[in-house]
């Protein structure tokens, strides 16, 4: 497999964390094989004790992973991984599993620029199976893995194992791949991490399904009772499956009201258990890894458990930040400039306030969007949909239609699901639907499966789409008020994780859609730039001004569809050469953009471009990553040199 590309830095030092004396031993599975099970309690509490101990001093996901110990724990003493694949869906619990493969010395490089990728990665270790951080893919992927340990006829037939938890299970994709598994014989079992929470709290039909199935245990318990000892008498094969099942199904009805979801869909379910019972895990994994065919085993567990702060409130502490380990009180920085995301929010209420056509849609993410403060302030008129997209996108189709106004805010990276819904359901009605699209950008620690780079370019394909993004958290205000009066198709406005600039707030006004503004004037260069790259646009300018005595013109275009043609006449008209700069991938993007129009009106013009170039960036500070992909205000001013050779004798002594 060709490894992904990443800048060489400074070799990371190893974790000052001490694991616990048998969680040092383990470097692989096979040394976990080695405890007994009575062992394996005391596994579970070192690798707690790690994760506590490393993740309040170089943050990343904590209550998942907290939450998921003795499962993973179970997982790896059962089975022969690698050989046999476990799949992860997220991989937000996935600390546990990365601490007993291999990694747990190089932990202290978590998420951090040229150390471990805070998700699954099979470019990092080949016990990562598949690659994971969007929710839902794990069942399909594993399903496809156990089939094709079938085709090929592998001896033995490796034992394939997704786990999924019970708020990415309810995802379109989730059941689109249990649909599948129940019409093949694979050697595939799912295992139902059912905590009861997402990032959010869990909405939907199915969480209050997955709470019924709990008060059927002793139904449950007591069919897998039966099936031990049937197995133990050698009863259990594959040619009595027809008898027992029918057994089962008639015991079923004398027991409980017959509801179960799996087994309609002739799923083999096992559970309720206990997913902090290590021992009773690996027993029934034990007895049901020979059976064939799809199997769920169904596991409730507590996320965070271990740490009674992250217990009691799982939700914020997600990805808590820093935190003292002891007392559990988070770290937080003073003085910090409003989040992106709150501005969203807060402008939100406010246009909900003067029209009660507004409402608010996301996907499993009210506080991750801010949207939570629309809910407080209007419950009535927001949605929280799950994790389903695609659905999210054309509910709001479906209000806008019949005269609502919603607001659809979702992840840069996880919007990229909806794709067919946001053409087929929104723009070729041209419904007024309004896509906030957060994490815009590089994001930062959490990597390659969540980087924003890619909406500017895909929402520009759309016809009718209007695409937009703010310079500041000002202009964010002035884009949805603005997006409040577009009636003719949808808009996106598009904005980074994190804060804003220091900046005055204004009163928020109605933009000239289409229309861009001129910051700085200048004869020797223009630089176009779309979003809050303009800040470091203008330090780059600055600083060439000072050192190479150049004059530079700077036009931040806020809207890269329709794009503001005066501007690039005018910028054609001035004979100079043209540099844009974006945050977005730059296939696609505004520099595609404006190279497509300047050739399309036969304009020669010299153009260089920067932004997120043709390849996957890897993990990393924004700063850094900015850095990697060359338009940081470093970078800004390397390009404005190149394209102004005859200047570079002013050059400053670097």
């Amino acid at each position: 497999m060709e490894k992904r590309e990443t800048t060489s830095t400074e070799p990371l030092k190893a974790t000052t964390v001490k694991a616990g004396p048998l969680l040092g031993k383990i470097e692989s599975p096979s040394d976990l094989r080695k405890l007994s099970v009575e062992e394996l309690p005391q596994v579970c509490a070192e690798i707690r004790d790690f994760l506590i101990q490393s993740l309040s001093v170089n943050p990343g996901h904590f209550a998942s992973s907290m939450g998921a110990v003795e499962i993973t724990v179970a997982l790896h003493y059962v089975f022969n991984t690698p050989y046999d694949r476990i799949v992860w869906d997220v991989g937000h619990q996935a600390y546990g599993h990365k601490l007993l493969t291999g990694r747990r010395d190089s932990f202290a490089g978590n998420r951090k620029l040229g150390g471990l990728s805070g998700f699954p990665n099979p470019d990092e270790s080949e016990y990562d199976t598949f690659v994971a951080g969007h929710a839902s893919n794990s069942i399909s992927a594993a399903l496809g893995m156990a089939v094709a340990t079938s085709l090929k006829k592998e001896d033995p037939e490796r034992n394939v194992i997704a786990v999924i938890g019970d708020a990415s299970i309810s995802g379109g994709l989730a059941f689109e791949g249990l649909n599948n598994a129940a019409n093949s014989n694979s050697n595939l079992l799912i295992i139902l991490n059912d905590n009861d929470m997402s990032i959010d709290h869990n909405v939907g039909s199915l969480n209050s399904y997955l709470a019924h199935l709990t008060t059927s245990k002793g139904y449950n318990n007591f069919r897998y009772k039966i099936y031990r000892r049937l197995k133990r008498w050698g009863l259990v094969t594959e040619k009595g499956r027809g008898k027992i099942l029918r057994f089962n199904n008639s015991l079923k009805s004398l027991l409980t009201d017959g509801r179960n979801i799996f087994e309609g869909l002739n799923i083999r379910y096992f559970g309720p258990f206990d997913g902090h019972d290590v021992g009773r895990i690996v027993g029934v994994l034990n007895d049901i890894k020979d059976m064939k065919g799809p199997r769920i085993l169904h596991l409730c567990t507590v996320k965070g458990k271990g740490f009674g702060p992250a217990e009691k409130d799982p939700a914020s502490w997600h990805a808590p930040g820093l935190f003292d380990p002891g007392s559990g009180k988070k770290i937080s920085g003073k003085g910090k400039l409003p989040k992106y995301q709150d501005v969203f929010g807060e402008m939100l209420v406010d246009l909900a306030e003067k029209d009660d056509r507004i409402a608010g849609i996301t996907a499993a993410m009210q506080s991750g969007t801010s949207m939570s403060m629309l809910a407080k302030a209007f419950p009535e008129r927001t949605f929280d949909v799950g994790i389903s997209e695609g659905h999210a996108v054309t509910f709001a189709g479906g209000l806008a239609k019949e005269g609502m106004r919603p607001y659809v805010a979702i992840y840069s990276s996880f919007l990229q699901r909806a794709y067919d819904h946001i053409i087929h359901d929104v723009a070729i009605p041209r419904l007024p639907v309004t896509f906030c699209i957060d994490r815009a950008g590089l994001v930062g620690e959490d990597g390659v499966t969540h980087h924003g780079a890619f909406d500017l370019a895909y929402m520009r394909t759309v016809p009718g789409m209007k695409v937009s993004s703010p310079r500041d958290q000002n202009y964010l205000r002035h884009l949805m008020l603005t997006s409040q009066g577009v009636a003719d198709g949808p808009m996106s406005i598009r904005y980074p994780r994190g804060c804003g600039i220091d900046i005055e707030p204004e009163e928020p006004r109605v933009l000239a859609v289409g229309k861009g503004e001129k910051l700085q004037d200048g004869s020797d260069l223009a630089v176009l730039s779309i979003g809050p790259v303009a800040a470091d646009v203008t330090q780059a300018i600055e600083r060439a001004k000072k050192t190479l005595g150049v004059s530079v013109a700077h036009y931040d275009m806020i809207f890269l569809k329709p794009i503001d043609e005066h501007i690039l006449e005018e910028v054609a008209a001035m004979g100079v050469p043209v540099l844009t700069v974006e945050d977005g991938t730059i296939e696609g993007g505004l520099g595609s953009v404006v190279a497509d129009w300047f050739a399309d009106h036969g304009y020669s013009v010299a153009m260089k471009r920067l932004g997120i170039p043709d390849k996957f960036i890897t993990q990393g500070t924004p700063s850094e990553l900015k850095a990697i992909c060359g338009f940081d205000s470093d970078g800004i001013y390397r390009k404005i040199e190149e394209a102004l050779p005859e200047k570079s004798d002013k050059n400053e002594s670097r």
